[in-house]
């Protein structure tokens, strides 16, 4: 019967692939977030030049609902990002220490924080939103403002982001783990980020 320091050796190797599929998943959504990020820039410009066109021409050319769906576009880039800027390495972090730290202790730290911080954070989140998604679609809730958008989907997305969060810091303590055990050697730089 194999100990259970054994196992804690050998579990990486079994694991891997989910954190791979995990890292799959988070990159596409990047590239989803990608293409929202021209979007909404096109909404945006659309927004000024309707604005202005607009008043001079003497009719609407923009509305509430154009200008909402250029905030959600924006929240959207951001709480979908988050798993993809985790993926690649590119959250903030106190560089002046960690640069100066071996590739184990790094490690080490990323693993704890992961463990201690970034996991227990997501999960809080989650629970502290769930009533308050649930009663948005419960209500059916609406924008305040005239000819606005439904709100009730933007709020779900902070539950779905945050799962994604905790799906990134899955496959990264998993990634960690293998290297620690020395299942995996991470390259010598995180991977380079496509936004």
């Amino acid at each position: 019967m194999p100990s259970l320091r054994t196992f804690l050796r050998r579990a990486p190797a079994f694991l891997l692939p989910l954190a791979d599929g995990i890292d799959r998943l988070n990159q596409g959504i990047g590239r989803l977030s990608l293409g929202l990020v021209v979007i909404m820039i096109g909404v945006g410009v659309w927004n000024v030049i309707g604005r202005f066109l607009g008043r001079a021409l003497g009719i609407n050319l923009t509305s509430n609902a154009l200008i909402e769906a250029q905030w959600y576009l924006f929240d959207l880039i951001f709480l979908l990002g988050a798993a993809y800027v985790l993926r690649h390495n590119e959250h903030v972090r106190v560089d002046v220490l960690s640069n100066r730290w071996s590739r184990v202790r790094r490690a080490w730290v990323d693993l704890g924080g992961t463990l201690l911080f970034l996991i227990p954070f997501c999960l809080m989140v989650i629970v502290v939103s769930w009533q308050s998604v649930v009663r948005s679609w419960q209500i059916g809730e609406l924008s305040p403002d005239p000819g606005g958008l439904p709100r009730y989907p933007i709020k779900t997305m902070i539950l779905v982001s945050f799962a994604l969060l905790i799906l990134q810091g899955i496959a990264e303590i998993i990634k960690q783990w293998a290297f620690l055990t020395g299942q995996r050697v991470p390259p010598l730089d995180p991977p380079e980020s496509e936004l």
